[in-house]
Protein backbone atom coordinates (compact mmCIF):
# COMPACT_ATOMS: atom_id res chain seq x y z
CA UNK A 1 0.00 0.00 0.00
CA UNK A 2 1.24 3.30 -0.86
CA UNK A 3 2.50 5.34 2.12
CA UNK A 4 2.86 2.24 4.21
CA UNK A 5 5.44 3.81 6.31
CA UNK A 6 2.34 5.63 7.83
CA UNK A 7 -0.41 2.89 7.88
CA UNK A 8 -2.81 3.82 9.98
CA UNK A 9 -4.57 1.53 12.88
CA UNK A 10 -7.50 0.34 10.63
CA UNK A 11 -5.75 0.25 7.71
CA UNK A 12 -3.37 -3.01 9.14
CA UNK A 13 -5.40 -5.35 7.14
CA UNK A 14 -4.42 -4.15 4.35
CA UNK A 15 -1.34 -3.72 5.22
CA UNK A 16 -0.83 -7.36 6.18
CA UNK A 17 -2.03 -8.15 2.74
CA UNK A 18 -0.01 -6.45 1.34
CA UNK A 19 3.10 -8.00 2.79
CA UNK A 20 1.70 -11.62 1.72
CA UNK A 21 1.30 -10.13 -1.66
CA UNK A 22 4.25 -9.07 -2.18
CA UNK A 23 5.83 -12.15 -0.48
CA UNK A 24 4.49 -14.34 -3.03
CA UNK A 25 5.32 -12.36 -6.16
CA UNK A 26 9.01 -12.55 -4.73
CA UNK A 27 8.81 -16.42 -4.41
CA UNK A 28 6.95 -16.82 -7.60
CA UNK A 29 10.12 -14.27 -9.27
CA UNK A 30 13.11 -16.29 -7.58
CA UNK A 31 11.68 -19.89 -7.55
CA UNK A 32 10.11 -19.61 -10.99
CA UNK A 33 7.37 -20.82 -9.31
CA UNK A 34 3.25 -20.14 -11.29
CA UNK A 35 2.13 -18.53 -8.21
CA UNK A 36 -0.80 -17.05 -10.50
CA UNK A 37 -3.86 -18.23 -9.02
CA UNK A 38 -2.48 -17.30 -5.41
CA UNK A 39 -1.66 -14.09 -5.95
CA UNK A 40 -5.34 -13.37 -8.02
CA UNK A 41 -6.86 -14.73 -4.41
CA UNK A 42 -5.03 -12.04 -2.60
CA UNK A 43 -5.07 -9.26 -4.64
CA UNK A 44 -9.06 -9.73 -4.74
CA UNK A 45 -8.86 -10.25 -1.00
CA UNK A 46 -6.88 -6.90 -1.00
CA UNK A 47 -9.92 -4.99 -3.05
CA UNK A 48 -12.56 -6.17 -0.94
CA UNK A 49 -11.17 -4.92 1.84
CA UNK A 50 -10.30 -1.96 0.80
CA UNK A 51 -13.52 -1.36 -0.39
CA UNK A 52 -15.42 -2.38 2.82
CA UNK A 53 -13.06 -0.69 4.66
CA UNK A 54 -13.25 2.83 3.51
CA UNK A 55 -17.26 2.44 2.56
CA UNK A 56 -17.57 2.35 6.75
CA UNK A 57 -15.08 4.88 8.55
CA UNK A 58 -16.08 6.30 11.41
CA UNK A 59 -15.57 10.20 11.64
CA UNK A 60 -12.55 9.33 13.97
CA UNK A 61 -11.31 7.58 11.41
CA UNK A 62 -11.85 10.42 8.81
CA UNK A 63 -10.02 12.54 10.92
CA UNK A 64 -7.12 10.68 10.95
CA UNK A 65 -7.40 10.30 7.25
CA UNK A 66 -7.70 13.91 6.82
CA UNK A 67 -4.54 14.65 9.07
CA UNK A 68 -2.47 12.56 7.43
CA UNK A 69 1.50 13.54 6.49
CA UNK A 70 1.39 12.52 3.40
CA UNK A 71 -2.02 14.05 1.95
CA UNK A 72 -1.99 16.81 -0.74
CA UNK A 73 -1.81 20.37 0.46
CA UNK A 74 -2.98 23.09 -1.57
CA UNK A 75 0.76 24.36 -3.08
CA UNK A 76 0.02 20.43 -4.21
CA UNK A 77 -3.08 20.95 -5.83
CA UNK A 78 -2.63 24.17 -7.26
CA UNK A 79 0.42 22.86 -8.44
CA UNK A 80 -1.41 20.09 -10.54
CA UNK A 81 -4.46 22.01 -11.12
CA UNK A 82 -4.01 25.93 -12.39
CA UNK A 83 -1.19 27.53 -14.16
CA UNK A 84 1.28 30.30 -13.83
CA UNK A 85 0.42 30.69 -9.94
CA UNK A 86 1.85 34.29 -8.79
CA UNK A 87 1.87 34.30 -4.96
CA UNK A 88 1.69 37.65 -3.19
CA UNK A 89 3.22 38.09 0.25
CA UNK A 90 2.48 40.58 3.17
CA UNK A 91 -0.88 42.19 4.27
CA UNK A 92 0.34 46.04 4.40
CA UNK A 93 0.27 46.32 7.85
CA UNK A 94 2.62 43.79 9.83
CA UNK A 95 4.13 41.31 7.81
CA UNK A 96 3.99 38.08 5.71
CA UNK A 97 2.24 34.89 7.58
CA UNK A 98 3.53 32.07 5.15
CA UNK A 99 0.03 29.73 6.96
CA UNK A 100 -1.91 31.69 4.09
CA UNK A 101 -0.93 31.48 0.91
CA UNK A 102 -2.58 33.72 -2.09
CA UNK A 103 -1.90 34.88 -5.41
CA UNK A 104 -3.34 34.76 -9.05
CA UNK A 105 -3.49 31.62 -11.36
CA UNK A 106 -5.39 30.48 -14.11
CA UNK A 107 -7.69 28.23 -14.80
CA UNK A 108 -7.79 26.63 -18.16
CA UNK A 109 -6.78 29.98 -19.70
CA UNK A 110 -9.22 32.04 -17.24
CA UNK A 111 -7.76 34.16 -14.34
CA UNK A 112 -9.06 33.45 -10.80
CA UNK A 113 -7.29 34.31 -7.30
CA UNK A 114 -6.36 31.94 -5.16
CA UNK A 115 -6.52 31.94 -1.08
CA UNK A 116 -5.29 29.12 1.09
CA UNK A 117 -3.93 27.36 4.10
CA UNK A 118 -0.62 25.82 3.81
CA UNK A 119 0.90 22.97 6.20
CA UNK A 120 4.42 22.01 6.06
CA UNK A 121 5.81 18.19 5.30
CA UNK A 122 8.94 18.34 7.90
CA UNK A 123 9.73 20.06 11.08
CA UNK A 124 11.31 23.58 9.27
CA UNK A 125 8.55 23.83 6.88
CA UNK A 126 6.42 23.52 9.81
CA UNK A 127 8.10 25.58 11.78
CA UNK A 128 8.00 28.49 9.34
CA UNK A 129 4.53 27.76 8.50
CA UNK A 130 3.15 28.38 12.15
CA UNK A 131 1.92 23.87 11.57
CA UNK A 132 -0.66 26.07 9.03
CA UNK A 133 -2.15 27.85 12.48
CA UNK A 134 -2.94 31.58 10.06
CA UNK A 135 -1.53 34.40 12.33
CA UNK A 136 -4.10 37.76 12.01
CA UNK A 137 -1.82 38.98 8.97
CA UNK A 138 -2.34 36.11 6.95
CA UNK A 139 -6.13 36.76 7.29
CA UNK A 140 -5.69 40.50 6.34
CA UNK A 141 -3.32 39.47 3.47
CA UNK A 142 -6.59 36.96 2.31
CA UNK A 143 -8.65 40.02 2.89
CA UNK A 144 -6.44 42.31 0.36
CA UNK A 145 -6.32 39.62 -2.25
CA UNK A 146 -9.73 39.36 -2.16
CA UNK A 147 -10.39 43.33 -2.68
CA UNK A 148 -7.69 42.76 -5.42
CA UNK A 149 -10.02 39.82 -7.33
CA UNK A 150 -13.33 41.89 -6.61
CA UNK A 151 -11.74 45.14 -8.42
CA UNK A 152 -10.46 43.00 -11.18
CA UNK A 153 -13.36 40.48 -11.50
CA UNK A 154 -11.77 37.44 -10.95
CA UNK A 155 -13.50 34.55 -8.69
CA UNK A 156 -12.11 33.73 -5.72
CA UNK A 157 -11.08 29.77 -4.63
CA UNK A 158 -10.13 29.15 -1.44
CA UNK A 159 -8.48 25.56 0.17
CA UNK A 160 -9.22 25.34 3.76
CA UNK A 161 -6.59 22.95 5.69
CA UNK A 162 -6.35 24.39 9.26
CA UNK A 163 -6.73 23.10 12.74
CA UNK A 164 -7.51 26.65 14.11
CA UNK A 165 -6.23 30.46 14.02
CA UNK A 166 -2.81 30.49 15.54
CA UNK A 167 -3.97 31.76 18.98
CA UNK A 168 -0.15 32.72 20.66
CA UNK A 169 0.47 36.02 22.47
CA UNK A 170 1.88 37.90 19.53
CA UNK A 171 -1.51 36.96 17.71
CA UNK A 172 -3.74 38.09 20.40
CA UNK A 173 -1.78 41.63 20.60
CA UNK A 174 -2.55 42.14 17.34
CA UNK A 175 -6.04 40.70 17.08
CA UNK A 176 -6.63 37.53 15.46
CA UNK A 177 -10.25 37.87 16.68
CA UNK A 178 -10.69 41.34 14.45
CA UNK A 179 -8.98 40.30 11.70
CA UNK A 180 -11.47 37.08 11.35
CA UNK A 181 -14.64 39.14 12.32
CA UNK A 182 -13.77 41.81 9.59
CA UNK A 183 -13.27 39.07 7.02
CA UNK A 184 -16.57 37.30 7.83
CA UNK A 185 -18.37 40.53 7.28
CA UNK A 186 -16.19 41.43 3.91
CA UNK A 187 -16.52 38.00 2.13
CA UNK A 188 -20.65 38.13 3.10
CA UNK A 189 -20.51 41.62 0.52
CA UNK A 190 -18.48 40.41 -2.13
CA UNK A 191 -19.26 40.94 -5.56
CA UNK A 192 -17.69 37.83 -7.88
CA UNK A 193 -17.62 33.97 -7.56
CA UNK A 194 -16.36 32.52 -4.75
CA UNK A 195 -15.95 28.91 -4.00
CA UNK A 196 -13.94 26.93 -0.77
CA UNK A 197 -12.99 23.71 -0.91
CA UNK A 198 -12.06 22.27 2.53
CA UNK A 199 -9.16 19.48 1.65
CA UNK A 200 -7.99 17.92 5.01
CA UNK A 201 -9.04 19.82 8.42
CA UNK A 202 -11.19 22.85 8.41
CA UNK A 203 -11.59 24.16 12.25
CA UNK A 204 -12.79 27.11 14.48
CA UNK A 205 -12.65 30.69 13.15
CA UNK A 206 -9.56 29.96 11.52
CA UNK A 207 -11.33 27.91 8.72
CA UNK A 208 -14.48 30.62 8.63
CA UNK A 209 -11.61 33.35 8.32
CA UNK A 210 -11.25 32.17 4.48
CA UNK A 211 -14.70 30.38 4.03
CA UNK A 212 -17.90 32.01 3.95
CA UNK A 213 -18.20 31.65 0.29
CA UNK A 214 -20.89 30.96 -2.29
CA UNK A 215 -20.23 26.99 -2.54
CA UNK A 216 -18.41 24.96 0.03
CA UNK A 217 -16.94 21.86 -1.35
CA UNK A 218 -15.37 19.25 0.93
CA UNK A 219 -13.31 16.37 0.48
CA UNK A 220 -14.50 12.79 1.08
CA UNK A 221 -12.25 12.48 3.73
CA UNK A 222 -12.08 15.89 4.87
CA UNK A 223 -13.80 17.87 8.13
CA UNK A 224 -15.52 21.31 9.04
CA UNK A 225 -16.02 21.61 12.45
CA UNK A 226 -16.29 24.44 15.22
CA UNK A 227 -13.69 22.77 16.63
CA UNK A 228 -11.36 20.05 16.73
CA UNK A 229 -12.73 17.07 18.93
CA UNK A 230 -9.42 16.94 20.91
CA UNK A 231 -10.70 20.34 22.26
CA UNK A 232 -14.17 19.53 22.29
CA UNK A 233 -14.10 16.47 24.37
CA UNK A 234 -11.44 19.01 27.13
CA UNK A 235 -14.17 21.50 27.05
CA UNK A 236 -17.12 18.65 27.39
CA UNK A 237 -15.83 15.83 29.42
CA UNK A 238 -12.21 17.35 30.73
CA UNK A 239 -10.91 14.63 29.21
CA UNK A 240 -9.07 14.48 25.67
CA UNK A 241 -9.79 10.47 26.12
CA UNK A 242 -13.43 11.37 25.00
CA UNK A 243 -12.07 12.34 21.71
CA UNK A 244 -13.31 9.75 19.16
CA UNK A 245 -17.21 10.47 21.36
CA UNK A 246 -16.31 14.17 20.42
CA UNK A 247 -15.75 13.38 16.84
CA UNK A 248 -19.29 11.46 16.15
CA UNK A 249 -21.04 14.25 18.17
CA UNK A 250 -19.86 17.18 16.68
CA UNK A 251 -21.48 15.81 12.51
CA UNK A 252 -18.21 16.65 11.04
CA UNK A 253 -17.49 14.53 8.00
CA UNK A 254 -18.62 15.06 4.61
CA UNK A 255 -21.45 13.17 4.51
CA UNK A 256 -23.06 14.71 8.02
CA UNK A 257 -22.26 18.23 6.40
CA UNK A 258 -24.09 17.74 3.20
CA UNK A 259 -27.34 16.80 5.64
CA UNK A 260 -26.85 20.00 7.77
CA UNK A 261 -26.90 22.07 4.80
CA UNK A 262 -23.47 23.21 5.13
CA UNK A 263 -21.27 21.44 2.12
CA UNK A 264 -22.63 22.02 -1.04
CA UNK A 265 -20.96 19.35 -2.55
CA UNK A 266 -18.76 15.86 -1.82
CA UNK A 267 -15.70 15.51 -3.60
CA UNK A 268 -14.92 12.23 -3.80
CA UNK A 269 -11.10 10.38 -3.16
CA UNK A 270 -9.65 7.66 -4.82
CA UNK A 271 -9.81 4.57 -2.58
CA UNK A 272 -7.39 5.00 0.59
CA UNK A 273 -7.96 8.68 0.58
CA UNK A 274 -6.15 11.06 -1.60
CA UNK A 275 -2.63 10.94 -0.52
CA UNK A 276 -2.67 7.66 -2.32
CA UNK A 277 -3.00 9.34 -6.30
CA UNK A 278 -2.54 13.23 -5.88
CA UNK A 279 -3.37 13.56 -9.65
CA UNK A 280 -6.18 11.48 -9.46
CA UNK A 281 -7.41 13.11 -6.61
CA UNK A 282 -6.85 17.01 -8.32
CA UNK A 283 -8.22 15.84 -11.68
CA UNK A 284 -11.68 14.73 -9.68
CA UNK A 285 -11.23 18.16 -7.66
CA UNK A 286 -10.60 20.16 -11.47
CA UNK A 287 -14.06 18.96 -12.69
CA UNK A 288 -15.52 20.13 -9.62
CA UNK A 289 -14.23 23.57 -9.27
CA UNK A 290 -14.76 24.69 -13.14
CA UNK A 291 -18.58 23.11 -12.64
CA UNK A 292 -19.84 25.33 -9.87
CA UNK A 293 -17.51 28.06 -11.03
CA UNK A 294 -19.59 27.64 -14.74
CA UNK A 295 -22.57 28.01 -12.84
CA UNK A 296 -21.67 31.47 -10.46
CA UNK A 297 -20.31 33.10 -13.50
CA UNK A 298 -23.71 33.09 -14.95
CA UNK A 299 -25.52 35.14 -11.79
CA UNK A 300 -25.05 38.59 -11.50
CA UNK A 301 -22.76 40.62 -8.73
CA UNK A 302 -26.73 41.48 -7.08
CA UNK A 303 -27.56 37.73 -6.72
CA UNK A 304 -24.59 36.42 -5.80
CA UNK A 305 -24.13 38.30 -2.97
CA UNK A 306 -28.01 37.69 -1.88
CA UNK A 307 -28.22 34.29 -2.64
CA UNK A 308 -24.69 34.12 -0.14
CA UNK A 309 -26.97 35.79 2.52
CA UNK A 310 -29.48 33.62 2.19
CA UNK A 311 -27.32 30.27 2.26
CA UNK A 312 -25.61 31.98 5.84
CA UNK A 313 -29.05 32.62 6.91
CA UNK A 314 -30.31 29.31 6.35
CA UNK A 315 -27.81 27.11 8.31
CA UNK A 316 -28.82 25.63 11.27
CA UNK A 317 -31.97 26.26 11.13
CA UNK A 318 -34.43 23.90 12.34
CA UNK A 319 -37.95 23.23 13.84
CA UNK A 320 -39.58 21.66 16.98
CA UNK A 321 -43.22 21.68 18.43
CA UNK A 322 -44.42 24.27 21.11
CA UNK A 323 -46.01 22.82 24.18
CA UNK A 324 -49.21 22.56 23.86
CA UNK A 325 -50.83 25.53 26.14
CA UNK A 326 -53.14 24.90 28.91
CA UNK A 327 -56.13 26.77 29.09
CA UNK A 328 -57.07 27.94 32.37
CA UNK A 329 -60.84 29.35 33.16
CA UNK A 330 -61.17 32.18 35.64
CA UNK A 331 -62.91 31.44 39.19
CA UNK A 332 -66.23 33.04 39.71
Amino acid sequence: MENSQFTLEFEKPLRDLEEQLDTLKRKSMAQNLDLSCEIEAIEKKFDATKREIYSNLTSWQIIQLARHPKRPYALDYINIIFTDFQEFHGDRRFGDDKAIIGGTAFLKGEPVMIIAQQKGRNTKENLARNFGMPLPEGYRKALRLMKMAEKFNMPIISMIDTKAAYAGIGSEERHVAESIAVNLREMSRLKVPFISIVIGEGSSGGALGIGVTDRILVLQYAYYSICPPEACAAILWRNRDQSVKAAESLKLNAKELIKLGIADEIIEEPYGGAHCDYQTAAKILDLAISRHLKELQNKSPQTLVEERYQKYRTIGEFSESLPTKISRRKEA
